[in-house]
């Protein structure tokens, strides 16, 4: 489904001409020479666009460092006018919209934990009216794409329209390589839901460490994402907060040199005739799989009737086990990863199973 946004184009706001968004600094503001030294050595890097720095911190716990507050809004002041780069801040409430437009920030965004709940994302919409300026939204923590298309609508009906989101991850139960997971396909999904929205990723909060940056950094690259927002600290290793994803001015600048920057599309028409042969291939491939797949449904409606007229269950777990081990190794075989494989034939079993239920619930015919 569509989602109209009333929303100005990032180049008409924050033009960087055919070069992604770059938006870097410390995660937190700690002190004024830390900020400042920090936004000195990002902008002669001469690939930074906006310094970004936390000024309140919403934290998991009590006690923890919950940003320097509002005197951080005076160090953000004094980066701007000694290297020129505009700033942004996060906000989590209508006082904090009102003392960083106070002092002169360009740029705001709202947080993971304020995307969660429509309250939160509500005040902050109300506390914007009649202000110009440009909004970024991150996702919410939870893999909820409805929650996070609802945070850019409340804010863009509060007349916002330099709006754009920020890809940086979602919480998960499973404990892999990453803080957050990507979840790759909801940032897919958004930019199919809102197609002219922009969107930039966040590597340093999908990552957790610095190490895995680049990767993440070069697949939002690859995905047409329109840039990144990456926490840089002068001196990593004493950061007050999120020590381990933050990189040096001077890492950041290697990571940015060695990105490889690709385009939506080209001019090349022997390009243009090639992919759109390969695409018309997909398109039969995608229209035979699918009627494949309606033809084996018509079987499981099939084995539903038997199961009902011999007094069967629907689920029955050896079969499902022995058909998930025989495909599973086929997929291996065709150089298909597990985890596509699993969710495929997952979709496929319950969509069976659904089909089955159908049938459980209809008298045969002869009592009909």
């Amino acid at each position: 489904m569509k989602h109209t946004l009333d929303i100005l184009p990032l180049k008409s706001w924050l033009d960087t001409g055919d070069k992604p968004l770059i938006i870097a600094g410390p995660c937190s503001a700690e002190t004024e020479d830390q900020l400042v030294s920090t936004a000195h050595l990002l902008a002669n890097t001469g690939k930074v666009n906006v310094l970004r720095a936390g000024i309140w911190k919403p934290r998991t716990r009590p006690g923890e460092f919950e940003g320097i507050g509002s005197v951080g809004l005076e160090w953000l002041k004094r980066a701007k006018a000694e290297t020129g780069l505009l700033t942004a801040t996060e906000v989590a409430t209508a006082k904090h919209v009102e003392e960083a437009l106070a002092a002169g920030v360009d740029v705001l965004w709202i947080g993971a934990r304020s995307t969660a709940n429509p309250f939160t994302v509500q005040e902050i919409a109300d506390a914007l009216v009649g202000v110009d300026v440009p909004v970024f939204i991150k996702n919410p923590v939870n893999p909820d794409l409805s929650l996070w298309i609802g945070a850019l609508e409340r804010v863009n009906r509060a007349g916002i329209k330099k709006l754009a989101a920020i890809h940086r991850g979602f919480s998960s139960f499973e404990k892999t390589a990453f803080r957050n997971e990507p979840m790759w396909d909801l940032a897919i999904q958004l930019k199919s839901a809102c197609p002219e929205l922009p969107i930039i990723n966040d590597p340093s909060h999908i990552c957790g460490n610095r190490e895995l940056i680049p990767y993440i950094a070069q697949k939002a690259m690859d995905m047409d994402l329109q840039g990144l927002i990456i926490e840089s600290h002068i001196d990593p290793s004493v950061a007050w907060t999120d020590a381990k994803q933050q990189v040096t001015p001077a890492a950041l600048a290697d990571l940015l040199d060695n990105l490889s920057v690709r385009h939506p599309e080209s001019n090349n028409p022997a390009f243009e005739d090639k992919l759109a042969e390969l695409r018309t291939q997909i398109d039969k491939l995608d229209d035979a799989i699918l009627q494949q797949i309606g033809d084996r449904m018509k079987i499981a409606e099939k084995i539903g009737q038997y199961k009902r007229d011999n007094n069967v269950t629907i689920l029955q777990v050896n079969r499902w086990d022995e058909i998930v081990q025989k495909r599973l190794q086929l997929a291996k075989a065709l150089s298909l990863s597990e985890d596509f494989a699993t969710k495929y034939l997952e979709l496929l079993h319950n969509e069976s199973i659904r089909k089955q239920n159908e049938v459980m619930n209809t008298k045969p015919v002869a009592e009909a």
